[in-house]
């Protein structure tokens, strides 16, 4: 039985999105984009691309969306497609952190499922309306922590879960860049600019970028929840108005013990998140830049590295994979798995279904709410002199 486009189990076609943010100049905006499609599950429709009228519709036409359905506002975007027949099935929020909380809230209230990009909020009290907004709606909300769509992560996850390594002890988690070595905000570069501003970014920097992500992917692949932290935030380069750098000691709900380190201030990083956890079987290590690589060690066997698609890999790596081993998967399939998990859940929504165990795995509005209380807790550690403070 086919009604308006949909059948007993879902929509019998690619789901419309919509985007709020990504216009030109915008990086992470096009990411999504060729994430959303790398599948083909998804269509872009609709889009309030910039703030700027002009540049909002240019970037639609860039794009071949109509000029209609490109939108001065987020919220005039929200009413038009929830009024619309063939309107928007899912949007994806692109924007500087300041703008998640009101975009997401519009389009939840207008009935329309939510993906956005890290971290939730810039603040603890909107993490939690939105919370609130989620389970009211019954929709769907993906955030898009795109390293825990890494096939070998996945693997990760799924070892630990088993026993693999025993009980876990230790948990060491890295994440250095170097872009922000020197005062790049001030050139003119967009992303250095809203990312150091306090008023798109929230009250941290370097730890809201990229510290919620080291932070998640930690909890993400052991299972365990931080409990309490010991935080050290710096802003290394001279008249730079948020962090930098940041040192925290990390205590988990098993007893085990972290380290985490972040920063956008290290010559000869680029991209370097790396994720190490040992338990008392045995140890992991996975290295963002080498993502196709899990190396395992077993207490008193030889170090072996299992590779994706290779022997040893199992199902949750393999419902990752796309392309067999040797040939390299990364950056853009990590974000891809996470829209590709989205819409079989937003699928299973609409058809009144149970999506399947993988789907599972996407990072929740939940997910987002810890991420925003880490980086508040974190502040307020270095701002008492990396005293401990509950998260």
């Amino acid at each position: 039985m086919t009604i308006e486009g949909k059948t007993a189990s879902g929509p019998n076609r690619r789901l419309r999105l919509g985007m709020v943010g990504g216009g030109r100049g915008a990086f992470i905006g096009a990411v999504h984009r060729i994430a959303a499609r790398l599948d083909d599950r998804y269509e872009l429709r609709a889009g309030a691309l910039s703030s700027d009228p002009e540049r909002c519709q240019a970037s639609g036409a860039d794009l071949f969306l109509p000029p209609e359905r490109c939108y001065a506002s987020f919220a005039e975007m929200a009413r038009a497609e929830a009024a619309r027949d063939d309107g928007i099935d899912v949007v994806s929020i692109v924007t500087p952190n300041h703008l998640h909380h009101d975009a997401a809230k519009a389009f939840l209230e207008a009935g329309i499922h939510v993906i956005c990009d890290k971290p939730l909020t810039t603040t603890v009290e909107d993490a939690e309306d939105l919370a609130a907004a989620v389970e009211r709606s019954g929709l769907v909300f993906a955030l898009t922590h795109n390293y825990t769509g890494y096939p070998m992560v996945r693997q990760a996850r799924a070892m630990v879960a088993a026993g693999d390594l025993g009980v876990l002890r230790v948990v060491q988690v890295e994440y250095p860049q170097d872009w922000l070595s020197t005062r790049l905000e001030e050139s003119g570069q967009k992303q250095a600019e809203w990312r150091t501003d306090p008023a798109r970014s929230g009250i941290a920097g370097c730890v809201g970028d990229i510290g919620t992500h080291a932070f998640q992917l930690a909890e993400f692949v052991t299972g365990l929840r931080c409990t309490r932290l010991a935080a050290d935030l710096t802003a290394f380069v001279e008249g730079r108005r948020l962090d930098d750098n940041a040192h925290m000691m990390l205590r988990f709900g098993n007893g085990a013990r972290g380290m985490l380190w972040a920063s956008q201030v290290a010559p000869g990083h680029e991209n370097g998140l790396r994720l190490r956890v040992y338990g008392d079987k045995g140890g992991l290590e996975w290295f963002q830049e080498q993502p196709n690589h899990l190396r395992f060690s077993p207490l008193g066997e030889p170090p072996r590295t299992i590779t994706r698609g290779g022997p040893g890999s199992d199902g949750a790596a393999a419902h990752a994979t796309r392309i067999p081993s040797g040939h390299p998967e990364g950056y853009l399939e990590g974000f891809a798995q996470i829209y590709r998990d989205t819409a079989d859940l937003i699928v299973a929504r609409m058809g009144g279904a149970a999506a399947g165990e993988q789907a599972a795995l996407v990072p929740t509005v939940r997910d987002g709410v810890r991420g925003v209380r880490f980086i508040h807790a974190a502040v307020e550690s270095s701002r008492r002199d990396a005293a401990w403070v509950e998260i």
